[in-house]
């Protein structure tokens, strides 16, 4: 008899930026994630939360004058493919073969990419399939919620439902990056707005005590969606997140 033992070790590697008004041409956020990759011209399938659409209707045409703006940068970029945000994407899966005809029609390849914008539903979904062609395409993750910016957004996982299982199907695949546009928060309802923060709320009274009482001092104008107390609490939950997944065995 004959063994051979195989051991090895992946090394992975992401950037979660944080901004504001990701597709104003003039903010370099996005295109210099892209150029990370190396010399474009990069093809590009957008996948897009329908409620956000509904929200901002010329966010088509805003990616399309980014991409304008960046021709060195990206092939243009066709029309988005739309999914329904929530669990509806993550259960009906009758949208699955046909974006993975659009990545073939498309043709992507492993060097290519998936920018996925929406929340967290719409990110595992569109990350799963990403993940599906090639054995993996590069993703890019633009959270819209607060929960997606903080915690389901920024991580590793991928994943739809199956047969009534939540994240049956699935795996884990690192994004190529992950970029935070707090200008999308305001798209969200009151209550979705709010929703998300009970995540910064649980990981800090496990984590850290000093954002626990941060959160409580800054109450008032969390409960006011005050811009700059959402933007610290998300980047400080994210960076709490982020530490568990690189030390904690996650």
């Amino acid at each position: 008899m004959k063994i051979i033992e195989q051991s090895l070790a992946v090394s992975y590697a992401y950037p979660v930026v944080f901004t504001r008004d990701a597709l104003d041409p003039a903010n370099p956020s996005l295109r210099d994630l892209f150029e990370r990759a190396g010399d474009g011209p990069h093809r590009v399938v957008v996948v897009l939360d329908a409620q956000l659409l509904w929200f901002w209707p010329d966010i088509t045409d805003r990616l399309g004058a980014y991409a304008a703006a960046n021709p060195k940068t990206f092939v243009a970029l066709d029309d988005p493919f739309v999914l329904p945000g929530g669990e509806e994407c993550k259960t009906e899966l009758g949208w699955l073969p046909e974006l993975l005809e659009r990545f073939a029609r498309d043709r992507l390849c492993r060097h290519s990419f998936v920018l996925a914008i929406g929340g967290g539903s719409l990110l595992d979904a569109a990350g799963h399939a990403a993940s599906l062609a090639h054995r993996g395409v590069r993703l890019v993750r633009m959270p819209t919620t607060v929960l997606a910016q903080n915690d389901a957004g920024i991580g590793v996982k991928n994943a739809v439902n199956f047969r009534g299982r939540k994240n049956f199907v699935g795996n884990f695949a690192p994004p190529f990056a992950v970029l935070n546009d707090f200008a999308f928060l305001g798209s969200l309802d009151q209550r979705d707005a709010r929703a998300g923060m009970a995540e910064a709320i649980k990981v800090a009274l496990i984590r850290d005590a000093d954002f626990f009482d941060w959160l409580h001092r800054e109450r008032v104008s969390l409960a006011r969606f005050e811009s700059a107390a959402v933007e610290e609490l998300i980047e400080r939950c994210a960076d709490l997140h982020l530490r568990h997944i690189r030390e904690g065995g996650d």
